[in-house]
C-alpha cells in the first residue's frame, strides 16, 4: 500500500502511531501497543468536546479510551464487542442460534432468541453503565464526559443516560486532525 501511495500519489502515506503529533500524551505502559483507531478517536473527542473523557467504541471489540482533564490519554479497557459476543454464543454452542442484536420485547425473555437479545443488548448497557461509572470514580472526575463511536453507538446509547454523545464520524476527523498536525 506504501509503495502503491508513493508511485500513484507521488506522496508518502501517515501512518498513525504514538510518535506523531497528537496534541495529546499518550500516559500508559506501552504506547507502541495503543491500536491507530484509539489513537484517531481519541485526537478527535479531545479536539471536539475536551476533556475529561471517555470515548467508548462499539466495534468488534468494546473498547474505553479515558482522557484527564489535561487532555492527555491515560488508559482504558478492552471488551468483546457486542457483535464478537453473539457470534460467539453461536458458534461455540450447540444448540443457540444466531440472533440479530436490537432491543428486546422485555428484560426477561420468554424464548431463546429474546433471551439472547436481552442478554446481549441489556448486558451491553449494563456493562458500559459499571464501566462508565468505575471509570469516573478512578479518575477521580465526574464531570467525564462520555462520547461513543460504532456499529452498535446509536441504538445502545438510546437506552442509557450515561453516553452524553454518539459521533459516527470520529475516527475519520481524527485522521484528519492528525494529518494536519504532522505537516
Amino acid at each position: 500500500m506504501e509503495d502503491a501511495c508513493d508511485y500513484y500519489f507521488k506522496r508518502p502515506i501517515l501512518e498513525v502511531n504514538y510518535k506523531l503529533k497528537l496534541g495529546m500524551k499518550i500516559d500508559i505502559d506501552h504506547p507502541a501497543e495503543l491500536g491507530n483507531d484509539r489513537i484517531a478517536d481519541s485526537v478527535a473527542v479531545k479536539a471536539l468536546y475536551g476533556t475529561p473523557s471517555c470515548l467508548i467504541d462499539f466495534g468488534t471489540a468494546t473498547t474505553f479510551n479515558i482522557l484527564n482533564r489535561e487532555g492527555n490519554y491515560v488508559g482504558g479497557a478492552i471488551s468483546a464487542g457486542i457483535q464478537t459476543s453473539a457470534d460467539a454464543l453461536f458458534l461455540k454452542t450447540a444448540q443457540l442460534p444466531n440472533v440479530n442484536i436490537q432491543k428486546p420485547p422485555c428484560v426477561i425473555g420468554k424464548n431463546t432468541v429474546n433471551s439472547m437479545q436481552s442478554g446481549l443488548f441489556y448486558g451491553y448497557i449494563s456493562m458500559v453503565e459499571g464501566m462508565v461509572e468505575r471509570c469516573k470514580q478512578e479518575l477521580g472526575d465526574e464531570d467525564m464526559q462520555v462520547i461513543a463511536t460504532g456499529g452498535y453507538a446509536k441504538i445502545l446509547s438510546q437506552e442509557t443516560s450515561c453516553i452524553d454523545k454518539v459521533d459516527s464520524w470520529l475516527t475519520m476527523t481524527g485522521l484528519r486532525l492528525i494529518w494536519e498536525m504532522n505537516q
